[in-house]
């Protein structure tokens, strides 16, 4: 069950990262500096929720 639930931290973080490349792209295109900051925070929380997800799956394999 604690593995499904990582899996889908896991799956959840790729769709925040495809979001907010899509912001990023739209922000960098009409030269909006507060988008372009939300969506740079946006990648920066999905690469940490990535991280987490994935350690807590190599966790999960050793323990």
């Amino acid at each position: 069950m604690k593995r499904g639930r990582t899996i889908l931290s896991l799956v959840g973080a790729a769709g925040a990262a495809t979001s907010a490349f899509s912001t990023l792209k739209a922000a960098r295109g009409k030269n909006d500096k507060l988008a372009l900051a939300n969506a740079v925070a946006s990648i920066l929380v999905a690469i940490t929720g990535a991280a987490l997800a994935v350690r807590g799956l190599r966790k999960d394999g050793k323990a």
